[in-house]
Order: structure tokens, then sequence, then C-alpha cells
């Protein structure tokens, strides 16, 4: 089941007015916990961000690519502690696609906006931004915004011929596992 939602899933970026339902949220932020981290350390921490008051200060928080979340529903922070765990980063990425696959499974459509290494504006980082909009604490990092809702777009899947299918070695690299 999981190969036919990701053979469907796109990233969606246009959403219907209409709120992501509180049932459909605990089962996201289930997903989110049961995310597989590393020794178990479960670094992360999630903020559930509805009020569009925020969604749409958080629509700001790089200099492109994240304008559509102010008419998004459901934003979901990704945040994790480093102290906490040396791969983090890791841990915090696999939470935010697990995130994504359960709002596919759940008829949701999903956009994973980058936050980490990205930046606000020219004197200050979109981390920074997002913290201070949201009161993080200075030890959480944020790794990414899962912007969440109803599609209001209709993306074809990719076809299995647009894999990138040599990219894929078999037994030592450069040797094609498919010919």
């Amino acid at each position: 089941m999981v190969i036919a939602l990701m053979q469907k899933r796109r990233s969606i970026r246009r959403f219907l007015p209409r709120p992501v339902e509180a049932d459909k949220i605990d089962q996201l932020i289930e997903a989110a916990l049961r995310s597989p981290s590393s020794r178990g350390l479960a670094p992360w921490e999630f903020i559930i961000v509805t009020d569009p008051s925020l969604l749409g200060k958080l629509s700001r928080a790089k200099e492109s690519g994240s304008a559509f979340l102010k008419q998004t529903p459901l934003g979901i922070v990704v945040c994790a502690d480093p102290d906490q765990c040396d791969v983090w980063v890791e841990d915090a990425s696999i939470a935010s696609i697990v995130i994504q696959l359960a709002a596919e499974s759940l008829g949701l459509g999903s956009c994973w906006i980058q936050i980490r290494e990205r930046q606000y504006d020219s004197t200050q980082s979109a981390r920074a931004y997002v913290a201070a909009t949201l009161n993080i604490p200075e030890q959480l990092q944020v790794e990414s915004i899962i912007a969440i809702g109803y599609p209001n777009e209709k993306l074809l899947p990719h076809g299995k011929n647009e894999l990138l299918y040599a990219k894929v070695h078999k037994d030592i690299y450069s040797r094609p596992y498919y010919l």
C-alpha cells in the first residue's frame, strides 16, 4: 500500500478553503510520533498550525517557495533538538515524509517547505523567522513545514518511464541494475 501512495503522491500547493478535520489531524500526529528515529531517540517535535494569521506569517518564512502556505488550512512545523541526536536532520526528514504519506492516505494533499539552511531575507534565516513567529525554543532547529489540506489541483502521477533508473547500480557503482 505504501508503493501505491508513493505512486500517486504529488506536491500540492493549492488547497480548498476547507479545514482539515480534528480526527485527521490526530491521525497525522500519531503518524509523526510513530516515525522511525535513530536509536529511538525521537529528537523531533511538531507544531500544528491552523490559525490563518500564523499561516499567513509563515508563508513569508523564506524568500521563495512558501507563499502558498497563506492559503493552506494546516501546517505542521517539524523541529528537532540537535543535542538529543547527532542525526536529527535525518530523523526530522523521516518524520516529514511520514507526515506526507499519512496525509496522502487520508485523501489530503501536502507539500514540503524546506526551512533548514534557507533565508528569510539577507539578514535573517528562515529558521530564526519561524522560531520568532511560533515562540520556538533556541535549542530546537526547524527542518520543514509540511503544508496540508484538501487539494484544489489535480496533478497526474509521474509515469514509471519518468523514474531515474540510471541512478540504480548493481553490486558496484556504474554497473546498471536495469539494462
